[in-house]
């Protein structure tokens, strides 16, 4: 028996049976295209923008073709993700409108709904959930596994892609955010810390290296009211009890007015001039000494110590007026916590000023 004479002389031929296998195998084969290529479009695409681009550089100076080709995918990641969205959209598009075609043959336009309805459940399950999940929690594997094939796909479908992006430039245009934060690197520090990645010690000098960026001079220094000087004009005899009793292996000299601090005289030295001759003036024992503004960065300090092989540094404020100096230990300090050596008879010197300013201002009072 043969059905629909008119469909052709193809149709006419072929019995009801073969005809109804045939186009139900063409309808299975559209649907199992459809989720297949838009599920591995999906799962792409959610890979490349989950997987940290950190950890892309780590596995690209490890060496491979596929973890240097994502390197290059993550650095101009605009460009494959759109090759990807437009050809998820040819998948969901072309193939729907095929489905619905080879349906309305098989069953009749009145079940084309129901066939469309049943597709977009199966694509929503098993074309957007299940692979953008599988994308984002096996990134590194996935993005690794699909590089090559999206750079070619990339290559190819570049005339397309440059289109859409001429036309998307008025609304994209602007600087490229951070690919990571400050504030993301403290969180994953922490993360690590708590699945046992890092020792506590080691959060704890992540976390201080931030501070360098925070910190300024004014915050470090030892304060104008805690420091210990010398009277250039004086001889190392007539100041052998000052440069006894300093715990400091830098003093500060100056002709007899803080502001006008000429430089630092090592205790050593001094020490030294008292033993070969006691009438050397402090004077001549100088050594000069650099200003730096008070809102001077703690990183900057570490550096400016580093490259000038300095130690101390008075720090001055708007005004040009010595307000206090801030050493390289003040620095370090910042990264290791307090340094005490069996020397320091005022661990806190901060909070020596602090008290010794309080206990002037109650005598003036």
């Amino acid at each position: 028996m043969v059905r629909h004479l008119g469909e052709g002389r193809r149709r006419v031929r072929e019995p009801t049976g073969v005809w109804q296998t045939r186009h139900m195998a063409a309808l299975v084969g559209a649907i199992l295209a459809v989720l297949i290529g838009s599920g591995l479009c999906s799962g792409t695409e959610t890979a490349l923008l989950s997987v940290q681009e950190v950890r892309v550089r780590q596995r690209a100076a490890e060496g491979g073709r596929a973890a240097r080709a994502l390197l290059e995918i993550k650095e101009h990641l605009a460009r494959p993700i759109s090759a990807i969205v437009v050809l998820n959209n040819i998948f969901n598009i072309v193939g729907s409108i095929a489905v619905g075609t080879i349906a309305a043959q098989v069953f009749g336009q009145q079940w084309v709904g129901v066939v469309s309805g049943v597709l977009t459940f199966l694509v929503i399950l098993f074309a957007e959930i299940l692979p953008k999940t599988l994308g984002e929690r096996y990134a590194e594997q996935v993005s690794l596994a699909v590089a090559l094939p999206v750079r070619g796909l990339t290559w190819l479908m570049t005339p397309l892609v440059v289109v859409f992006e001429v036309l998307m430039r008025p609304l994209t245009q602007g600087e490229r955010s951070p690919s990571i934060s400050e504030a993301e690197i403290r969180i994953l520090a922490r993360i690590g810390r708590s699945e046992g990645v890092l020792e506590d010690d080691e959060v704890e000098m992540l976390q201080r290296v931030f501070q360098l960026n925070d910190r300024t001079a004014r915050d470090l220094m030892t304060p104008r009211t805690a420091l210990t000087w010398l009277d250039a004009d004086r001889t190392v005899e007539e100041a052998r009890e000052d440069i006894l009793a300093s715990e400091h292996t830098r003093i500060l000299v100056n002709p007899g007015e803080l502001d006008d601090t000429q430089g630092v005289a090592l205790k050593h030295e001094l020490l030294a001039a008292l033993l070969d001759d006691p009438a050397t003036r402090v004077g001549t024992l100088v050594r000069p000494v650099v200003a730096i503004p008070w809102i001077a960065r703690a990183d900057d300090l570490l550096r400016r110590f580093q490259e000038q092989r300095e130690h101390l540094a008075l720090v001055i404020d708007e005004y040009g007026s010595l307000i206090g100096v801030v050493t390289l230990e003040d620095v370090i300090e910042v990264l290791t916590g307090p340094i005490v050596d069996e020397t320091d008879r005022r661990p806190d010197m901060r909070r020596f000023a602090r008290a010794r300013g309080r206990a002037q201002l109650a005598r003036w009072q």
